[in-house]
């Protein structure tokens, strides 16, 4: 298995106060997880937070844009919305992302 980089091992401390973290290598980027669930995403040292109908107007509203990638000539927006800066500097506000993504991804789980 390929060790984080570092930007994706600096997430552990980003996330702090929200709680532990763990990475997983996928389709060339990175799942984030808490809780066995996947919250986050990191492609090309960007983080992306999971969103859903609820939280997507937060991330809008800060002018945040969704991932994207390009699938038979098409692009194909997903439901992870770039993560704001400040979270990298302020714990308490990526506890607060983080629990905004962490709720959407819970009422995202299928039963």
């Amino acid at each position: 298995m390929q060790p984080e980089n570092e930007f994706v091992q600096n997430l552990h401390e980003v996330f702090a106060l929200f709680g532990p973290v763990r990475a997983q290598r996928m389709f060339g980027g990175y799942g984030i997880y808490h809780d066995g669930l996947m919250f986050a995403l990191v492609a090309d040292n960007m983080l992306y937070l999971k969103t859903d109908n609820l939280s997507r107007a937060a991330f809008e509203a800060q002018g945040l844009t969704p991932f994207e990638y390009v699938k038979n000539g098409k692009p194909i927006k997903m439901s992870y919305y770039l993560a704001p800066d400040e979270i990298f500097e302020d714990a308490e506000v990526a506890r607060e992302w983080a629990s905004l993504a962490y709720a959407a991804a819970l009422r995202g789980r299928k039963p």
